[in-house]
């Protein structure tokens, strides 16, 4: 970084559904590709920028953390009012402050929340709802969904629950919070932190969780997948519309409180939630 250059932290909120995910791709419309382009014609500088999280096509978020290097000049509320005005509808600045000069928005993480969304009711699949949720449209006993997350919290292999494992960086995560909650009447949300997530591991937690809650598979089948038992079939993963990265956490007392403050960090989709309400 040159010494008339300072690094700022941006915190996204995007809708996926338009999206191939965050990760620039050749031929493809991608959350990092619309941020660049969108420095691009603010700076004049072509660079790229770190997100803290790659999310797959159609996963949206309301905490996807960006470092970004520009120009001095560009103070964090001028940097964001700018951006929001240049950015597609489906990408905003929430917030913008300087960072660390060393600050890297992926490695420094020591975890990072998820939530999902389900709609219990017929109005998820409503075209105004359906895309910020799995539109399920049956009840879910949220008793049986909070006993299937909690076999999820601790220290597990999570090859069982992956699109693909990760042989270089292992197969193990530490999940610091998995539970379920109604948000609305028509609504039931799952939050998940953990110190690392592999390939689509969320989605199929959620629907293994989803099919052990409707009594389509025994909730002990959790428990033999974590221990990757053999003879046992994956359930299929839940829609990626119902899932967002929600926050990424930098400091592990952050992580104690939601102990203590069971009601932090659940807040997303609040627009599709009182449609449901």
């Amino acid at each position: 970084m040159e010494a008339d250059e300072h690094r700022i932290r941006l915190t996204l909120h995007y809708d996926g559904g338009d999206f191939a995910g965050w990760q620039v791709q050749p031929g493809a419309r991608t959350v990092q590709g619309e941020l660049e382009a969108a420095l691009l014609r603010l700076t004049g500088r072509a660079d790229r920028v770190t997100g803290a999280g790659r999310t797959d096509a159609g996963v949206h978020s309301t905490g996807q953390v960006v470092g970004v290097v520009v120009p001095e000049r560009w103070d964090p509320a001028e940097l964001r009012r700018a951006l929001n005005a240049v950015l597609p509808r489906d990408v905003w600045v929430a917030a913008a402050q300087t960072a660390a000069d060393d600050f890297h928005a992926r490695y420094h993480a020591v975890a990072r929340g998820y939530v999902y969304r389900i709609g219990t009711a017929d109005i998820s699949r409503s075209p105004f709802v359906r895309r910020w949720c799995w539109p399920l449209a049956q009840s879910v006993s949220l008793d049986r969904l909070n006993d299937a997350a909690a076999r999820f919290q601790g220290e597990h292999s999570f090859r069982a629950f992956a699109k693909a494992g990760q042989p270089h960086l292992g197969e193990q995560s530490m999940v610091h919070v998995a539970r379920w909650r109604a948000t609305s009447g028509t609504t039931a949300t799952f939050q998940v932190v953990a110190n690392r997530f592999l390939h689509h591991m969320v989605r199929y937690m959620v629907g293994t969780m989803v099919e052990a809650a409707i009594e389509r598979r025994p909730a002990d089948d959790i428990d033999a997948l974590l221990r990757n038992e053999p003879g046992l079939v994956m359930s299929r993963p839940a829609p990626a519309a119902g899932l967002y990265l929600a926050r990424v956490y930098y400091d592990m007392a952050d992580i104690a409180t939601l102990d203590t403050e069971p009601d932090k960090d659940w807040s997303v989709g609040d627009a599709a939630d009182e449609i449901l309400s």
